[in-house]
């Protein structure tokens, strides 16, 4: 039988060539890659790796991107916290691997975000899966055996910018990709946080209508500080 995929492969390559063509191109965040919110005590050091949200596209600044809140929310209670974030738009696993963790300066906690640039060059779970493994053994061998948080895959269905059916065929990608990065949980220090769907409505985006906007943002460091911050408190008081 000839999949669905296939019948519609030429719709949904017009598509693609369309939203390509269409979509603006925003840059990545302003501002430094690195900074820190002032607090008590030495500070406890966040990086975050991945593609063009970590990149920050769709924020002003690092500091309203993910990495950015992400440490405002580590650094609720009145602790310091240092951050370095490191992305490069258009990244999959293995570039992020490849390029970027070279550049991993000393950390107590990872975070990982990736899987939009490896669903839309459509890769199988087996890749995706072992291409996060290799990545989390390099950043292990980077700054030691420190614990990592894996966001979860942003469900492509919800992208407003996408059209049907390509929306539909990249989220089911996505969703695929996402469970098989759920799997790596089973590593010791190793965390899966999943993006809820229901996470993403128009306002959470940026003018593109694919990117976060500062409101998404938030509302995702928002959801991954909860795991972070027991992550953290388990490694500071073991």
């Amino acid at each position: 039988m000839i999949s669905r995929a296939v019948v519609l492969a030429p719709i949904l390559l017009a598509q693609a060539v369309r939203v390509r063509r269409t979509t603006p191109r925003l840059p990545g965040a302003a501002g430094p890659v690195t900074g820190l919110v002032a607090g008590d005590g030495d500070p406890v050091r966040l990086a975050v790796l991945g593609e063009s949200t970590v990149d920050g596209v769709g924020a002003p600044t690092h500091a309203e991107g993910l990495t950015g809140r992400l440490a405002e929310e580590l650094a609720w209670d009145g602790r310091a916290v240092a951050w370095q974030a490191l992305g490069r738009t258009g990244a999959n696993a293995r570039v992020v691997r490849e390029d970027l963790v070279p550049l991993l300066e000393p950390a107590d906690l990872v975070v990982i975000a990736l899987g939009v640039n490896d669903t839309i060059e459509l890769h199988s779970a087996t890749r995706y899966r072992r291409d996060l493994l290799d990545l989390i053994v390099a950043v292990r061998r980077r700054v030691g055996r420190v614990p990592v948080v894996l966001a979860g895959v942003p469900p492509m269905g919800r992208f407003p910018s996408l059209p049907r059916p390509l929306r539909d065929v990249l989220g089911a990608r996505s969703a695929v990709l996402d469970a098989a990065a759920a799997r790596l949980a089973l590593l010791p220090g190793v965390v899966h946080v999943p993006m809820p769907a229901a996470m993403l409505d128009p306002a959470t985006f940026a003018e593109d209508r694919f990117h976060p906007g500062p409101e998404g943002y938030r509302r995702w460091a928002g959801q991954l500080a909860e795991v972070s911050r027991r992550l953290l408190s388990d490694t500071f008081s073991g």
